[in-house]
């Protein structure tokens, strides 16, 4: 007779599967109103940008955002598969049984465990890494990378893997087994000094290892944002540029770092395609989210989110449904750290995927308030001009799918974002 439904392990089995397929249903339902959306628009530039951008470049944004869309749907299919082969089928029980049986109990078997997993989930991703590079990337004129130097930058993700991720790792599976049933809030807190040590040593250490880094040359330009920097009350311990174009035409800026060590970050092809007031507009955009404290908000939205993540964790790790829900036969006589920790991982994306556009509205709501701040410190005019160009460089569709933008747009369509833009340049 069939074990009723109410049993822990089944419910967590149907929570789990239903949740996978919602999920899947609603991403495919998004991606699908976002290329009808774009196809319709392909051939009608909106009004408002007639005159500032070339119907060609319109165009070019509307097929390159059909393909991109599409690929992501096939990446969609693919990582549900890839999660139920992992759980209800069966894969990650017969990894563990594997390792189980090579290393024994102990915490080389839980680390094993842990990086077979990460090893065959980076293989079976790059068939869609490769093709998004030099596939979708090379048609559109944007893909600058070689395979050679596609290699190398896998390596080096391997090595900095090895190097930081894996002590990492040993810490926080030790401390499972060893800080006893409040081991979850030593971790949360290992896991919030290495994400603030990361930002402190990423711009000086990390960064180095991909691209290269020069100066600002440009001595009109780096008087320009230095004075920009003092009006805002902002310092910064330098002002590169990256060498961006090695790998892509897309054009960006940034800030990086976190206290004394802030840098500020010039994608070449960016200055290669601005002028110093959009330069200085950009600069402002960005400066913005330092003034609103996006940054800590964000970074301490983070933490607490993570801490309520450790804590659940804490509590369903001790549960035997919990791994039999999942279709794995956990380790009586050992350890499951590294099986709880890599269940936890598999089911919580289904279960989260309907708060997304909660994250995204706020990111949206940011990006209005960067946009505000700098229209007050430097051009409305020239922020919506740089928008435009980066709009078009890198064919961001102007026309996407209004549900679309409510689950995923970190960033408000371009409409939205300069009529709003315009506005408030009137107002100042």
């Amino acid at each position: 007779m069939p074990e009723p439904i109410s049993n822990p392990s089944n419910l967590l089995t149907f929570a789990f599967a239903a949740a996978l397929m919602c999920s899947l249903a609603l991403k495919f339902w998004l991606a699908t109103r976002q290329v009808r959306h774009v196809v319709q628009h392909r051939d009608e530039m909106p009004a408002a940008f007639a005159s500032r951008i070339p119907l060609a470049a319109h165009q070019k944004a509307a097929d390159y955002t059909v393909a991109k869309t599409r690929l992501s749907m096939l990446e969609v299919a693919w990582g549900v598969a890839v999660a139920l082969g992992w759980t209800l089928l069966g894969g990650l029980s017969a990894l563990n049984e594997f390792v189980a049986q090579q290393w024994g109990p102990g915490l080389v078997s839980q680390a094993a465990l842990m990086g077979l997993f990460v090893a065959i989930n980076v293989v079976v991703d790059i068939p869609f890494s490769l093709y998004g590079t030099f596939v979708i990337e090379k048609a559109f004129g944007f893909n600058k990378t070689t395979p050679v130097l596609w290699l190398q930058d896998l390596a080096k993700s391997v090595v900095l893997g090895l190097l930081i991720g894996a002590p990492l790792l040993l810490l926080v599976l030790w401390l499972m087994g060893a800080a006893g049933p409040a081991w979850w809030l030593w971790i949360w807190g290992v896991w919030m000094g290495f994400n603030v040590l990361a930002m402190l040593v990423y711009p000086t250490w990390i960064a180095p290892w991909f691209n290269k880094f020069q100066p600002l040359e440009d001595v009109t330009l780096a008087t320009r944002v230095q004075a920009l920097m003092k009006r805002c009350g902002f310092q910064a311990q330098g002002f590169y540029v990256m060498d961006g174009s090695k790998r892509s035409a897309h054009a960006n800026a940034y800030f990086t770092g976190f206290g004394a060590s802030k840098r500020v970050v010039f994608y070449d092809t960016l200055l290669a395609r601005l002028n110093a007031d959009e330069v200085d507009a950009v600069l402002a955009h960005e400066l913005g989210h330092f003034a609103h404290r996006h940054i800590l908000k964000r970074v301490f939205s983070l933490f607490a989110l993570s801490l309520l993540g450790f804590a659940l964790l804490g509590w369903l790790c001790t549960q035997v449904w919990f791994y039999t829900g999942l279709g794995v036969l956990p380790n009586f006589g050992g350890a499951n750290d590294a099986l709880a920790l890599l269940l936890f991982l598999l089911a919580l994306p289904p279960f989260t995927a309907f708060i997304g556009p909660v994250f995204s509205w706020i990111s949206r709501r940011h990006e209005f308030e960067a946009d505000a701040y700098a229209v007050q410190k430097s051009s409305g005019a020239h922020l919506s001009s740089a928008l435009l160009k980066l709009y078009e460089d890198n064919a961001a569709t102007l026309t996407p799918d209004p549900w679309y933008v409510r689950f995923y747009y970190s960033h408000p369509p371009a409409m939205q974002r300069l009529s709003r833009i315009a506005h408030q340049g009137e107002a100042a």
